[in-house]
């Protein structure tokens, strides 16, 4: 019989910050995606919320090609008959270029609870600027 370890007490997040400059954002998504749930420590446990909080900069810096730019979409529905809206990735970059990598990794993360409360430690923010310098994050290596 195989016993199943269990985490006991909850420990501190640390937290990470990560520049998104001239990135790829696939790759930083599934870096980001693992930051947060914790599966980069060699105690991780699924359905523990143990991950890190993550402060990622520089989101209006992305790379892309010029044709994912024009043709990949994004859409959205209202709810009622005729109410499907989309938007291109490079109309999404020019008016809100966090909503990008958020839209990203939370494809990444479990669409549950648990993968809510892993989104609201994901702090997003398009320049270099940002308000968490006093819980002073650790840059990423």
């Amino acid at each position: 019989m195989e016993k199943t370890y269990v985490i006991k007490g909850i420990k501190e997040p640390q937290w990470v910050l990560v520049d998104a400059n001239e990135q790829n954002l696939g790759r930083l998504s599934t870096k980001i995606s693992e930051l947060l749930m914790g599966k980069h420590k060699p105690d991780f446990s699924p359905g523990v919320l143990m991950g890190d909080v993550v402060v990622v900069i520089n989101a209006e810096k992305l790379k892309f090609t010029q044709k994912r730019l024009e043709n990949k979409k994004y859409y959205r529905h209202s709810g009622y008959p005729g109410g499907l809206k989309t938007i291109t990735l490079g109309n999404l970059l020019e008016k809100n270029p966090e909503r990008v990598i958020r839209h990203a990794v939370w494809g990444m993360v479990p669409h549950n609870k648990f993968g809510r409360k892993l989104m609201k430690r994901l702090k997003v923010y398009a320049g270099v600027e940002h308000p968490h310098e006093a819980q002073n994050p650790q840059p990423l290596a």
